[in-house]
Formats: C-alpha cells, structure tokens, sequence
C-alpha cells in the first residue's frame, strides 16, 4: 500500500493555516473558568514539551497512550464520577447490559470530543464487552485530566487539549493502528475516524460491521459516500435521533452558549444585539438562551421553513449583511462553510464577538485572517483580540472552532440521553449482522422511546398507560413505538 501523508488527510473544515507566533501574544494572568478539567492548563514548561515526545506509563506499566500528563488521573477520576451521578440513562443501561455483554469481541475505535461525559460512555462501553481505542474530534475540547484518568484505567487514548492539525492526525492514526488489534466498529464525530481508515486502511472494511455518527458535519459526509457506492458496511445517523435533536442537541446549547460567553468575555448580556446564523435545534437553543438574558436577537436562514419557525417564535430573520455592522456577537450554527467571510468581520462594529456553536470549524473564515495587516493577541485561554490596522477589534473564540466544548463545560445530563443512543447504535449493528445494508439508517423509534424512558426516573415523572381500546384505535402497541419512523 502507498504511503499516504497526513497532508493527503485534510478535509475541508480541516484545513491547517499558519498562525502567528505565539510569543508576540499578550497572555492574561486571569483565569476564564473555575479550576475544572474542562480548561485546566498545566505550566508553561508542560507546554513547551509535546505528548509524543514523552514516554509515561500509568501504574500498571501500560504505555499504550498518548496524553499530557499522566500524573492528573486522580483529579480526572473525580470529574468522571461527578458525571456519573448526573448521567442516570448511560448508567442504567450499563448496569443492565454489562452481564450480557452485548459487545462482546467488538473493537471500537472512537473518535469524539473527550471530555468526562464521554468517558463515561467509554467505561460503559468496556463494560458491556468492547475493547476500544480513542482519540479526539477536536483539538481544543479534551480535558487533559479525565484522558489521563482513561489511560490510568488502560484504556489506549490518544489526545490532549491544543494539538496541532499534525499532532491531530497522528492521534487518529495511533487509535486506529495497533499491533494484534484490529477495529470492527466504528463510533465517530464528524466523520474523521471514518475517513481516514477509507483513506489510509481500505481493507479494514472487510471486518468492520458499523459505523455510528453523531454529527450533522459526520451525516453529511455519509450520505455523499452512500451516494457515491463508496460506503460498504451500514452506518447509523444518530444525530437526527429525536432523543439526540430534541434533547442533546438543543437543551445542551441552550445552557453552555451562555457559560461559554460569560467565562471567557465576562460579557453582560441585556441588551445585547446578538445574530445567530442557523435556526435549527442548535441555532434554537442559542437564540432562546439569549433573549432570555436580555438580549436583542436576529437570525439568519437559508431553510424557508426554519425561517418561517424563527418568525412565528417573534425573531427577526435577516441577512447578515444587514445586521454585521451593529451587532455586538455572532454565533454561528449551520455546519455549513464560509458563513462568516472575511468581508463580514471587516465591517463588524469594534469589540464584536466572533463564536461558532455548530460542528464544523469551517463556518468561520479563520484562515483569511492571518494576513500581515492583522495583529493576532492572545488575551486569555481560547479568546484572540484581532486587530485591524485601524485599531478596531474583534474578539475570536476557540479560533472558530466549537465554543462550548472549547471554553466551557457541557450538561450531563443531557449528554447521558445522547450517549445511551450512541450506545444502543452501536450494539444494533454489532448484534444484528446482516439486518442492515450498506446504507444509512436512522435509530428505530423504539430505542429512541427506550433512551427517554430511562430518563424519566430522575424527574419522578409517571408515564400514562394506553387501554387496549385506545392502543388499538390508535394502531400502535400499548408498549410503543408510539410514533411512526418518520416523526422527527
């Protein structure tokens, strides 16, 4: 086989731009967030040295890791038991399932933002039979604390917060590539775990009995495979799960827009002029968020019937050009490309806010911004000033990439109903062998009810039981599905 450069990898919201030199950064001594792993640093001197040119091995002598800093285990153990007590569906079902051991022999290899949620998922997932090996998704949202917690409990992780786009490849490279182990399954967040074993190991599809997605950017990619005939093994989108869209996708932005602004600009939100681009389930719980605190919120849409939802819910939807030059923030959340141009930012008002929410770090032209003429300064963890030649600013978050997961932390609860998809996906492919084909499938209505139901115990909530009469009149059974496979 051909060696293929990690240059030949890049993928479009992927593409490596050369940043300034640091060292002409202003750096603040003041903290953006509470002492939490989520944006937990270590010195300066940690640093300097990258993960893969050190050798750590955790307390069993087990090497097999990349991290930053072996040593945190500890503080990370504690934030992945925090999550645990929040995390009620992924717990219940891992205490269900782990004597059955539905994964039994399956080979995972993962590839999503780690953090303690996730970790949780990871530990379920080893519990109900999976060996599994993991990177991350995205170079900024690993908290560095719970992958050493991970890697202390032997699990092969590759990731640590602020990897460049090589480091980033590398990472996958090393989850995926391993002496005597061979993946079988695959879980991805955003396609890139996906794309480089068909890029990199084609023949590692023979074996592989699934792939199961999260992300609108990962879905995207799927279905163009699929339309292709270059997808060969089954793939299940749960992102459009209706657990995952009306629950992960729309309660977790509604709360961490706000955290995310707050802890790294300190911002007042009343009377804000805020755009969101995109009015879908992340664009509608940014915008619900923020006229909550007070803040004047417009929308753009390309979607007439999003459009028409913004309308009706008392927004007003425009174009971006209309508004640009007003606004105090911009939060984007399409998946979509270029939706914030280099000409937008130009004619932003001095200290505008510049976010992404959505999963794509594409929405914002970050590239056309190192130029010469712009001075880059580094104010705090994940917060660029870039200054024009006339002294007027803007304010950079996560360099464009997904803010809540880069400078804030997430809710775990809501992150349990998206993990207990995931996991649910994950054993429907790996145990029902040939019931799907090389196509792309949606959760069935079932699991999707199951996910909910394990939720439903924390909030004591009683569920209403159908008579035999009003099942039949209905044509469902008294035990679901209760919605057809269409309802969304």
């Amino acid at each position: 086989m051909p060696e293929t450069t990690f240059a030949d990898l890049s993928l479009a919201d992927k593409t490596s731009v050369k940043k300034p030199n640091l060292e002409g950064r202003r750096f603040s001594d003041v903290s953006t967030c509470s002492f939490s792993s989520a944006c937990f640093t270590e010195s300066s001197e940690e640093d300097e040295v990258s993960p893969k040119d050190v050798v750590q091995r955790n307390s069993n002598g087990l090497s097999d890791f990349c991290i930053k800093n072996i040593g945190k285990a500890a503080f990370g153990r504690r934030e992945i038991e925090i999550a645990e007590q929040e995390m009620p569906g992924i717990m219940t079902l891992r205490k269900r399932a782990s004597e059955d051991k539905p994964l039994k022999n399956a080979n995972i290899v993962g590839c999503t933002h780690i953090n303690a949620q996730t970790a949780v998922l990871v530990e379920t997932l080893i519990k109900l039979g999976a060996s599994v090996r993991w990177a991350a998704c995205n170079i900024y949202s690993t908290q560095n604390a719970v992958a050493a917690a991970l890697a202390e409990a032997g699990v092969p992780i590759f990731a640590w917060r602020g990897e460049t786009e090589e480091d980033f490849w590398w990472c996958l490279d090393k989850c995926i590539r391993s002496e005597g182990w061979q993946p079988n399954m695959i879980l991805d967040d955003g396609g890139d775990a996906t794309h480089l074993i068909l890029k990199k190991y084609p023949d590692y599809f023979k074996s592989i009995k699934g792939i199961v997605e999260e992300s609108l950017t990962g879905v995207h990619r799927l279905y163009q495979m699929s339309k292709a005939g270059k997808l060969t093994v089954p793939a299940m989108n749960v992102n459009d799960s209706v657990t995952k869209n009306k629950f992960d996708t729309y309660y977790t932005c509604r709360d961490s827009i706000l955290d995310s602004l707050k802890r790294t600009t300190d911002i007042m939100f009343g009377g804000k002029q805020v755009v969101v681009c995109g009015y879908g389930d992340v664009g509608k719980g940014c915008a619900q968020a923020l006229r909550g605190q007070g803040c004047i919120v417009y929308i753009t849409e390309v979607d007439p019937i999003c459009a028409l939802q913004a309308a009706m819910d008392g927004y007003r939807v425009v174009r971006l050009p209309e508004v640009v030059r007003s606004v105090d923030v911009v939060v984007t959340a399409t998946g979509n490309k270029n939706v914030v141009t280099r000409d937008h930012m130009n004619r932003m008002k001095n200290g505008c806010i510049v976010c992404n929410m959505g999963h794509s770090c594409s929405e914002i032209d970050v590239s056309s911004l190192h130029t010469p003429e712009l001075t880059w300064e580094r104010v705090r963890s994940q917060v660029d000033h870039i200054i024009w030649p006339d002294g007027k600013m803007i304010i950079l978050l996560a360099e464009g990439r997904l803010v809540n997961l880069s400078c804030s932390t997430i809710s775990s609860f809501v992150v349990s109903v998206a993990s207990s998809t995931q996991a649910l996906a994950l054993i429907e492919l790996y145990s029902a062998p040939g019931r799907y084909k090389s196509d792309v499938y949606l959760l069935p209505k079932k699991m999707d009810e199951y996910v909910a139901s394990l939720h439903l115990s924390t909030f004591d909530a009683h569920l209403t039981e159908l008579t035999d009469t009003q099942a039949k009149f209905l044509g469902v059974s008294k035990s679901g599905p209760f919605k057809a496979n269409y309802y969304r």
